[in-house]
């Protein structure tokens, strides 16, 4: 798993991208920040989530290429001619450079799935994150950072646990016999 699966920040999480995916990421992040008015932005299964009563979008950085998750299947559906990349069946919009992204279309589609979420937020129908994560078919098991392994060291005062001083003295180093080290050095003539 890469290091930005274990970012706490979208901030973070674009500071870890190679320059090249940095720059796209932000500017997709950037676009639905500026189309998308009152979205909150969090880091979640190693993506950045943007939600608007619930999730509405999830942007990655695969091994290959970015993907951009839209929690708006119709949204998806209504463009799907307009760009290449497009999984309306997962529903997602995947591009490997931004240079053939046409952003025009994504802010677009950033725009139409704010106003559906607000119609399905007055209907009552959002979809959970649990409905989104099975229709984008990420894992959350596989998405979580690893967990973090401490060992534990016992307190000085703690039964059973030795002094600094003892525990350093009870460490043995392994010496070399004088009659092995001394057949591996070379005989000196003299």
């Amino acid at each position: 798993m890469s290091t930005t699966a274990s970012a706490l920040t979208v901030g973070a999480y674009l500071r870890d991208l190679p320059p090249d995916r940095r720059v796209a990421m932000a500017r997709v992040c950037s676009m639905i920040r500026r189309s998308a008015r009152g979205v909150r932005e969090s880091m979640r299964y190693g993506l950045a989530f943007y939600e608007l009563d619930g999730p509405l979008f999830a942007l990655e950085s695969g091994r290959r290429h970015m993907s951009l998750y839209v929690a708006e299947q119709d949204v998806v559906l209504k463009h799907k001619d307009a760009l290449p990349g497009v999984n309306t069946a997962r529903s997602f919009i995947k591009f490997s450079d931004l240079n053939r992204l046409p952003l025009d279309i994504v802010e677009k589609i950033v725009r139409d799935s704010v106003a559906a979420r607000r119609s399905r937020v007055a209907q009552g129908t959002v979809p959970t994150q649990a409905e989104l994560l099975k229709l984008w078919a990420i894992k959350e098991e596989a998405a979580l950072p690893p967990a973090v392994v401490a060992k534990a060291v016992p307190a000085a005062g703690a039964k059973g646990a030795k002094p600094a001083a003892k525990r350093r003295a009870t460490v043995k180093t392994a010496k070399k016999p004088a009659a092995k080290a001394a057949a591996r050095s070379p005989a000196r003539k003299g």
